[in-house]
């Protein structure tokens, strides 16, 4: 039997945390900048990615980092943006200024691009599903067509590298079954582009229904489960249910970059069933 990949999201899941994990199993960090490298002439910019060693709750762990531009930056892991007491969501910090020219593309722009870019076809087509079924959520969330929507969740700098990587680590491992049992989610609201939003967010809501995502709810404050790393659970995932018995060829850790009362770490195992 093929070994499976278990995703571990007993403190949600991102498109960072999920790069990273993968990354950590032995993804080949060379055949993702590759792939990252390919979206700069295609109008993809204002980024660096950073793949360095952390620390979480003590554990060494891998961290993936887009690393914005001014222009770019959206302070998705800026906890005082995230769950600050200001209501009209102005940015405590003196370096950031209203005002920037925001690129906020949609599929008709997004897909095109991704077959311009240099990953294998099985990358391609995973980069799609994923696109689209965050597109489908958005879309429902706000009342719009999927095709019309232009919202900073699906076409941002960082959600883009962010799926696309997840689906050049993934094709580049090989891994063709994929058991994700439960996504823990937390609670309370977080601040986006729209205002304050209930958590789970409307999109990440709309994803765990349209795919059957098993969810639990946790007593932590805050947003584990991002719409993106929800996209990314339900394009990848083949079965809720783990083997009965199963040993472990390797582990992954990946990092999340916000501060929560959890670990904040997506686990990977690669696991092989054992009859």
């Amino acid at each position: 039997m093929d070994p499976i990949l278990y995703l571990e999201c007993a403190s949600g899941i991102s498109g960072d945390m999920t790069v990273a994990a993968l990354l950590d199993l032995g993804a080949d960090a060379k055949v993702l900048s590759q792939a990252l490298d390919s979206l700069l002439p295609l109008g993809i910019e204002g980024f660096q990615i950073q793949i360095t060693r952390v620390k979480k709750s003590g554990l060494d762990a891998c961290d993936f980092h887009v690393l914005l531009d001014r222009a770019h930056e959206n302070h998705d892991h800026d906890m005082d943006y995230l769950h600050g007491s200001d209501p009209h969501g102005d940015h405590p910090h003196p370096g950031h200024q209203h005002g920037h020219p925001h690129t906020h593309r949609g599929l008709g722009e997004i897909l095109p691009l991704i077959q311009q870019a240099d990953m294998s076809p099985g990358a391609k087509a995973l980069s799609e599903k994923i696109f689209q079924i965050l597109a489908r959520a958005e879309a429902k969330a706000h009342g719009v067509p999927a095709d019309q929507v232009h919202f900073h969740e699906v076409g941002a700098v960082d959600s883009i590298v962010d799926i696309i990587g997840a689906a050049v680590c993934l094709d580049d491992l090989g891994i063709t079954e994929v058991a994700i049992p439960c996504l823990c989610e937390g609670c309370g609201t977080v601040r986006c582009q729209h205002g304050l939003l209930p958590v789970p967010v409307p999109a990440v809501l709309n994803i765990v229904q349209e795919h059957a995502l098993p969810l639990q709810i946790t007593s932590i404050k805050g947003e584990l489960v991002t719409p993106t790393g929800a996209a990314i659970a339900a394009a990848i995932r083949t079965t809720d249910r783990l083997p009965q018995r199963f040993t472990i060829l390797k582990t992954g850790l990946g990092a999340g970059k916000r501060t929560y009362d959890c670990p904040g770490i997506l686990r990977a195992m690669l696991i092989q069933p054992v009859l």
